[in-house]
């Protein structure tokens, strides 16, 4: 396989891995690899990067199946070739989880799903000396965390594209950030590279998937609505919000004082 990557890719990758300090010399980077569209042009993409940096950096990949499908289901033959052409190590961990993920009685699968996930390539990254793992969340994953965030939690949050997880000494870093998934999908398509479909009963139908449809029919309207709301998510922005909520003892107190005495009564 001819490595190649698209000159604005490359300009793109590049002003993340510079602007968040994602990678640095010696580092030993694991790619959380699950066969879909991103995570295998995020192992594509930046196995074409590092060939050209100054420095060395090693990467591999790792796949974690979570047990939604039988073992003699399951064909990571595309993706073992994909790692030998890129000359990447890669490993293949199997958990049988999906009961307690589909099951379990106080969180959504989604982010149990999630949990399960990224604690076993952390723990995984760990023992095997790896100092990094990369994950292939993009530019539109990050804003639809941030409306999901706001929408069904009340928060203001997304991922980070660089976090140091004190736990288990591990970075977790983040170098699609700046890519749309529309240029993901285009580049894939056109390198031919077979995908594994997700085995999960659920995919289509999560929060993720709802929240992705109603960016699609705002931008209908206003085509600049995913930069606005990136632009929210900066650090910094103005911003006007209410003051913490008052606890019930807080607002009891002031009730007190409202109504029976106090300061605001003289």
């Amino acid at each position: 396989m001819r490595l190649t990557l698209p000159r604005g890719l490359v300009r793109t990758l590049q002003r993340a891995v510079i602007e968040f300090d994602l990678l640095a010399p010696g580092d030993r980077v694991l790619v959380g690899l699950s066969g879909g569209k991103d995570s295998t042009f995020l192992l594509y993409a930046l196995s074409v990067f590092v060939e050209h940096l100054p420095f060395h950096v090693e990467i591999a990949a790792f796949t974690v199946d979570l047990g939604f499908k039988k073992t003699d289901e399951m064909d990571w033959s595309s993706l073992e070739e994909l790692c030998k052409d890129l000359n990447v190590s890669y490993h293949v961990q199997r958990v049988e989880l999906a009961e307690d993920i589909l099951n379990h009685p106080n969180q959504t699968p989604c982010s149990v799903c999630a949990y399960f996930r990224r604690a076993i390539i952390h723990n995984y990254a760990n023992n095997h000396g790896y100092n990094k793992v990369a994950f292939a969340h993009h530019y539109d994953d990050a804003v639809e965390t941030f409306l999901m965030s706001i929408l069904y939690s009340g928060q203001v949050y997304t991922f980070l594209p660089k976090t140091y997880l004190d736990r288990t000494g591990v970075t977790v870093i983040r170098p699609l950030v700046y890519i749309r998934e529309k240029e993901i999908k285009s580049f894939i398509k056109k390198l031919g590279i077979r995908l594994i479909p997700s085995s999960c009963s659920l995919d289509g139908y999560t929060k993720r998937a709802e929240v992705k449809d109603l960016l699609k029919e705002l931008r209908k309207k206003n085509k600049n609505v995913l930069a606005h709301i990136a632009a929210a998510m900066r650090d910094g922005r103005r911003s006007q919000l209410w003051a913490p909520e008052l606890t019930k003892s807080e607002m009891r107190e002031k009730s007190q004082k409202f109504w029976y005495g106090g300061e605001n009564n003289k």
